[in-house]
């Protein structure tokens, strides 16, 4: 948690009425206050008081809920607009308190909601944001309302600290913390009570516990808790939400930008609930505990639009692991230029991707962003005029603009199989999940000699190498030649945060390593990571793409032989103009995106 220090205000001391102990501020004394500190003209603080008395069903809100909303720009220049964050640091600084803007992912919700009871934080609008043996932080967004101050330090026996915070954070947390903690204690009482005080103590006894005192996964308790983790995760942009059940204490956490954060943990018993509320809401088998199982959810994001999460399960010893992957259309289906593409990369894989007939491959290892290009790319060639057939496993994110087909290994029903009965459905373009073995790898050689375009995917390092693994697995080496058209190596890389991100001294050894037998000019800048609100202090906010695009040319196609040298293969493909995955990375770095360290991470070794 990040704490701002007050920032110096330099203006006309504070009326008397806003500094006054036990007192809320109120609109007319903001108001003078932001002219006499120069944020506001006369002209805008007369408009805030017509609007106000315009519209009287507004006077419940914040005074600076009631300024932001009509949109004012400061007027000590920027042009940058008032927004409630920015009005709330002028107040801390009016204070001289720090200023807080509350992650909710860096506080231990279930140790700040019992230090106070909800209905005296909600009473004096305060917010417990940290607590230690010696202190306790409240965040607040009245800080002349001190009434609650003795009575609170005299009932904990700590010194109380102040902060603050914007009145719209400090009453969405006013009613999301306590709500949620009800919802689990309510909860964990039920178990406890079916359960007769038995607890979890190992794999043993879990099997029979099993059998028995569930507790019901419909209960409005367990049904609060599931939405608001669902949502917690969209808000969050999280990729991923990890449900991981443990002896006494079980922890949710949350893959953002490819790191794991954990952000919240649950009695186990409740846990118990909370993954037979999510198998049920996914169609699963709730009574199998013992095989791994797979489902999915549709759901809605609190803006309206449609998300799916796919979900996984698999025993452990203290009970089920779920692992839901989101799949927000927003996040998922980019334009070319959103996928990190340079103006080379996208009209390159333009060409690729847009002949009639012939085999495009993704290769990339699990988490690289395979799926994410594939379906951006589906999505533009998908026009009216088009057939646009998949065969996945599973299908990743239902599109009303293809045709999905999902394999089903229990009725024989592969991608072999499905590429097979997709032959038969006129399409034009076809979407195989994974080629992963030989007879895979030969229907879609079929469907792209029958003039077919087949995008698949691949799991190798490095472009060159999808070639290996295809002779290994079998595919003869003319079926190759006649029908691959390109392949594409990649890698996803976090982005640095727009807002904060700072000019560094470039690692001189660092970018010779990184650029190791190319020889690149050194970029005139870099930038490295600071860390600020927007980005929730990690310098990094959102992921690009790095890639390595290999056009199989007419030089290429002879080299493609059963004994073939992919050094050679490798060589040849660069004088063809191909980019390694080192070089696309330079370029990120040079266009100030990402950090040395960051691609040295995610980049295959150098052979």
């Amino acid at each position: 948690m990040a704490i701002e220090p007050a920032r110096p205000v330099v203006a006309a001391a504070a009326p008397a009425s806003l500094l006054g102990h036990h007192h809320r501020i109120d609109l007319d004394e903001v108001l003078s206050a932001l002219v006499e500190d120069g944020l506001l003209v006369d002209e805008d603080a007369k408009r805030v008081r017509h609007e106000v008395r315009a519209a009287r069903g507004k006077l419940e809100l914040h005074p600076f809920v009631l300024v932001a909303s009509l949109k004012l720009v400061d007027a000590r220049g920027g042009g940058k607009p008032l927004t409630v964050e920015s009005l709330t640091q002028w107040l801390a600084g009016r204070a001289h308190l720090p200023y807080l803007k509350i992650d909710p992912m860096k506080i231990d919700v279930a140790a700040v909601t019992a230090v106070v009871s909800h209905a005296y934080a909600q009473r004096y609008r305060i917010l417990p944001v940290a607590v230690s043996e010696m202190q306790v932080v409240f965040a607040t967004s009245e800080p002349f309302d001190t009434r609650w101050m003795a009575d609170l330090g005299h009932i904990l026996r700590r010194d109380i600290q102040r902060v603050v915070a914007s009145p719209l954070d400090v009453n969405r947390y006013l009613t999301e913390w306590w709500g949620v903690q009800r919802s689990i204690q309510r909860a964990k009482d039920a178990k406890a009570d079916t359960n007769d005080g038995r607890a979890i103590l190992n794999f043993e006894q879990l099997v029979e516990l099993g059998k028995s005192g569930e507790l019901g996964v419909d209960d409005r308790h367990v049904v609060h808790i599931v939405d608001w983790l669902l949502q917690y995760a969209f808000e969050q942009r999280a990729s991923d939400i990890h449900l991981e059940p443990r002896r006494d204490s079980s922890p949710i956490r949350f893959r953002i930008d490819g790191v794991m954060h954990k952000v919240f943990e649950l009695p186990t018993p409740v846990m118990t609930a909370v993954t037979s509320r999510i198998k049920i809401l996914g169609r699963m088998d709730v009574a199998e505990k013992r095989r791994p199982q797979d489902g999915r959810i549709k759901t809605r994001s609190q803006g309206g639009r449609e998300v799916e999460l796919r979900l996984s399960s698999m025993p452990t010893a203290f009970g089920e692991k779920i692992v839901m992957r989101i799949f927000d259309p927003d996040i998922v289906v980019k334009e070319f230029r959103q996928l990190g593409f340079s103006d080379g990369e996208e009209a390159i894989w333009r060409e690729m991707v847009e002949r009639p007939h012939g085999i495009v491959l993704v290769t990339g290892p699990t988490g690289s962003g395979k799926t994410t290009t594939l379906y951006s790319t589906l999505k533009v060639l998908a026009t009216p005029d088009l057939n646009v057939c998949t065969v996945e496993d599973p299908i990743e994110m239902v599109s009303p603009e293809f045709n999905q087909m999902q394999v089903h290994n229990a009725i024989d029903l592969d991608f072999a199989a499905g590429v097979r009965t997709l032959m038969r459905q006129d399409p034009d373009i076809i979407m195989v999940g994974e080629i992963r073995d030989l007879e895979t790898a030969q229907m879609a050689i079929q469907a792209s000699l029958t003039g077919h375009l087949v995008l698949s995917t691949l799991h190798t390092n490095d472009a060159p190498s999808a070639l290996t693994r295809l002779l290994d697995l079998g595919v003869p080496n003319y079926l190759l030649q006649s029908t691959l058209t390109g392949i594409v190596a990649q890698r996803l890389v976090r982005t640095l945060c727009p807002h904060c991100k700072v000019e560094v001294p470039l690692d001189v050894r660092g970018w010779a390593a990184l650029t190791h037998r190319w020889t690149l000019p050194m970029p005139e800048r870099v930038y490295g990571p600071k860390g600020c609100l927007e980005c929730r202090k990690t310098g990094f906010l959102g992921r690009t793409g790095i890639y390595e695009m290999l056009r199989v040319s007419p030089a290429l196609r002879a080299l493609i032989q059963p004994s073939m040298d992919l050094a050679r293969v490798g060589e040849a493909a660069l004088a063809d103009g191909m980019r390694p995955l080192r070089v696309s990375a330079a370029a990120q770095i040079a266009r100030g995106l990402t950090t040395l360290r960051e691609v040295m991470n995610v980049l295959p070794p150098v052979e």
